[in-house]
């Protein structure tokens, strides 16, 4: 397991490494995988660490009356909960989110990672009006160098999101990519289901997973 040291380990949330969760990750790192498998097999991971997500976010007391007129001491969300997806990997958590949430709203940031200088280009954002007042998850399968969410946190700051109300949703971290989010940003909260080696000379996870997007959305090879 890679030293996150660097993060304050409150602020990662690292899934539990079943036999399960490793037996998914076997099909979405297999080169050879067809994209339908990918796909679903993604879902599945998403909805892991939705679950974990949420679980995060403050909650305050809420009593119901049960069918056969009992009270049962509940809980609800405390603040309404908004997704924000980087654009366009990010969409592909979308679906599970509305599944689990389907009167969540969901918001879009555009960045774009230039090829060669690797940092991040701020295209668009289309945010709900009172997103300062939501918790947000910020949806993006791949934590590299930490670029483009860094990026993608100063837009959500910009619009008066705290960074306690931040939870970054993410399928695979590297240890670089923890730490440059953490040393700007420590009270934002990471949830991830693989810490990676390290990154390559082209930033590039190791072992890793290829482009994410190209794959989830079949556009790394033509038809």
């Amino acid at each position: 397991m890679p030293d996150t040291a660097t993060a304050p380990v409150t602020q990662l949330h690292l899934l539990p490494q079943t036999n399960r969760l490793r037996s998914l990750h076997t099909v979405i790192r297999d080169r050879d995988a067809a994209r339908a498998d990918f796909v679903q097999t993604s879902a599945q991971i998403f909805r892991l660490l939705l679950e974990t997500a949420l679980d995060l976010l403050p909650v305050e007391p809420r009593e119901v009356r049960t069918p056969v007129g009992q009270t049962y001491r509940g809980l609800r969300p405390a603040a309404p909960t908004c997704g924000v997806s980087v654009a366009r990997a990010g969409e592909s958590i979308e679906a599970e989110l509305r599944a689990m949430l389907p009167h969540s709203r969901i918001g879009k940031i555009l960045l774009q990672r230039d090829k060669v200088t690797k940092l991040p280009r701020f295209y668009y954002a289309a945010l709900p009006p009172d997103i300062a007042t939501s918790h947000v998850l910020l949806l993006d399968p791949m934590l590299a160098t930490g670029g483009t969410a860094l990026a993608a946190i100063t837009v959500l700051g910009e619009h008066g999101v705290a960074d306690d109300d931040i939870v970054f949703v993410n399928l695979l971290s590297s240890p670089e990519g923890i730490a440059a989010v953490h040393a700007q940003h420590p009270r934002v909260r990471i949830v991830t289901s693989a810490v990676e080696e390290r990154l390559n000379e082209d930033a590039y996870m190791i072992p890793g997973i290829g482009d994410f997007g190209d794959r989830y959305f079949g556009t790394d090879q033509p038809r």
